[in-house]
């Protein structure tokens, strides 16, 4: 049955790559398929989400916590299909769609979680920085496939696209330049997604700009919200780093500024650990947070083109604000003790002399005597005379590499007593 929720609109594919004849597959099911195959989402399986990749052996990694975001973004998806009452058969939001942003929503995210991303903006600051999410576009649009030196995209649709936009402020318009950018050479992108319109001018800052979100976004933003506010706990608690001591004492720290329904959360989830049932606890969460999602209606520029902007998704304050106490929870026990940021440290020290060297070498010298990187890189880099383009290209491969990559790379370079013939294989 045909789907009157979405147009040709919708469906238009941008840039260069695959051919999407294919009609026994919709557009949307393309998109996931080819996702889920490639081998930027696979690298997802070693890179940092909470713990760094390979400390335990229960934790989510990136790509875990992709399939996770998935699941609960399909699951909002059916809940509003099945609960809305302007929503049908024959007028709904696809599954596939979400699933595949969902699926892709971290799949430019370099190793060693936040502080490889920091530690790579830092780097690329004076050649337009380095942002996660503004990786994604860069992937999906013209990374995603490779022939020798050549790099092609997914052509992705419009809506899977504009979907995979957190965020629509250009890094020269951003006011601090440390996060929620893109890079400016993708403004093509934002013209894509809005054709014969310029979104910056629709809005008075950045953070306006935004916030300006298509409804699968919203979905995906609010799923990737649920996932890492569980979850994160989850794993902290199942690694010994929130303890029923640490909770209370936190409970008590935070209690002039909660309400009597956070502070019997608290309490609830103390004696869930206490038992060794915060699993079952914290899982249940998930389904009350799906289901307090609810399909609006909203006014704006592009709700006449098409309903992902016709439509957005509402959750009750009191669930967004149990949400974010989780949130604070995680950071204030995990992300902020000495031993996360000890190793966000060294990840972040790897990371910029890894950086240096190939820079030294491929941006430094006109041409390089040495053969650092792997033959199409080597000869895309030198072929290349834009020295800030080859930042670019070194900035796309570092930060492609898995956690294990990047540190067997760094014992290569600098560790005498690393490496054996079998390197050489």
């Amino acid at each position: 049955m045909e789907n009157g929720f979405y147009t040709d609109f919708d469906t238009e594919s941008i840039g260069h790559g695959q051919s999407r004849h294919d009609k026994g597959r919709t557009p949307f099911e393309q998109d996931r398929d080819r996702i889920i195959y490639s081998p930027a989402f696979r690298r997802l399986q070693s890179k940092t989400q909470v713990f760094l990749s390979g400390e335990f052996d229960f934790y989510r990694t990136r790509l875990t916590h992709s399939i996770e975001v998935s699941q609960i973004g399909r699951s909002i998806v059916n809940h509003l299909n099945r609960s809305a009452a302007e929503l049908g058969d024959g007028f709904h939001i696809d599954q596939d769609l979400v699933e595949s942003i969902c699926l892709a929503h971290d799949i430019g995210h370099p190793s060693f979680g936040h502080a490889g991303e920091r530690a790579l903006n830092e780097l690329m600051r004076p050649s337009g920085g380095f942002e996660g999410n503004a990786q994604n576009l860069r992937i999906l649009v013209g990374l995603f496939y490779r022939q020798k030196a050549v790099w092609t995209g997914m052509k992705p649709t419009r809506a899977f696209l504009d979907g995979m936009l957190k965020y629509k402020t250009l890094f020269r318009d951003s006011a601090d330049k440390d996060r929620h950018f893109l890079y400016d050479n993708q403004e093509e992108v934002l013209d894509f997604i809005s054709p014969g319109m310029c979104l910056r001018d629709l809005f008075n800052s950045g953070k306006e700009l935004n916030s300006f979100k298509s409804l699968e976004c919203r979905i995906m933003d609010w799923a990737d919200d649920i996932a890492y506010s569980v979850h994160d706990l989850d794993d902290s608690i199942r690694a010994g780093f929130i303890s029923i001591k640490k909770l209370r004492n936190w409970r008590d720290e935070q209690a002039p500024g909660l309400d009597t329904e956070d502070i019997g959360f608290l309490d609830a989830l103390c004696d869930a650990v206490l038992n060794d049932g915060f699993g079952p606890f914290l899982a249940r969460l998930i389904g009350q947070f799906i289901h307090a999602t609810a399909l609006v209606r909203r006014d704006n520029p592009l709700a006449e083109r098409t309903n992902r902007y016709l439509y957005d998704i509402s959750v009750p304050p009191e669930v967004g604000q149990r949400c974010k106490l989780m949130q604070k929870l995680a950071r204030d026990l995990v992300f902020r003790t000495p031993q996360v940021h000890q190793l966000e440290y060294k990840g972040g020290i790897i990371l910029r002399k890894v950086f240096a060297v190939f820079e030294d070498e491929y941006v430094g010298k006109a041409n390089s005597i040495l053969r650092l990187l792997p033959d199409h890189y080597h000869a895309a880099i030198l072929g290349c005379d834009d020295p800030h383009g080859r930042r670019r290209m070194l900035c796309d491969y570092i930060s492609g590499m898995t956690d294990g990559f990047v540190v067997r790379t760094h014992k290569r370079l600098f560790d005498p007593g690393f490496g054996s013939i079998i390197d050489l294989i």
